[in-house]
């Protein structure tokens, strides 16, 4: 499907207007520069985490132990949460692609132009994005 076909399948919200295929292409190019920065963020948080040593620190008192812990345990977490940044991007980009791009997941009716401006990973319109954090 051409980029200005997909441009033209989304509807308006409020008045918002269609997706144009500038803003698409906007919208995909920041994706992507995200990722980037997403992967050296990954790499290098990857490679902080690989090289603590389970050995190091050995004779470390109980406090210096649990500070490394934390902070080893804190990486991780940020690393795993750049992961799923990082999936959440490529699924973005893959609606792009296919033209669903701004279409409600749950009820596939379109999700608002600001919405996907402030959070461009959205998938759900906020009356299903209400009722699922309801659950």
């Amino acid at each position: 499907m051409s980029a200005t076909a997909r441009a033209g399948k989304s509807t308006a919200v409020n008045g918002e207007g269609a997706w144009t295929e500038g803003e698409l292409a906007e919208v995909r190019d920041n994706l992507s520069r995200e990722m980037e920065d997403l992967r050296v963020v990954i790499t290098r948080s990857e490679s902080e985490i690989a090289s603590g040593d389970i050995t190091e620190g050995a004779g470390d008192d109980q406090a210096d132990a649990g500070a490394k812990t934390y902070e080893r345990e804190r990486e991780i977490a940020l690393t795993l949460n750049s992961r799923d940044l990082l999936a959440q991007n490529e699924r973005a980009i893959a609606r792009i692609d296919a033209g669903t791009y701004g279409e409600c997941e749950s009820c596939h009716e379109p999700i608002g132009k600001e919405r996907l401006r402030a959070f461009p990973r959205a998938t759900l319109c906020v009356a299903c994005k209400q009722k699922e954090e309801r659950r």
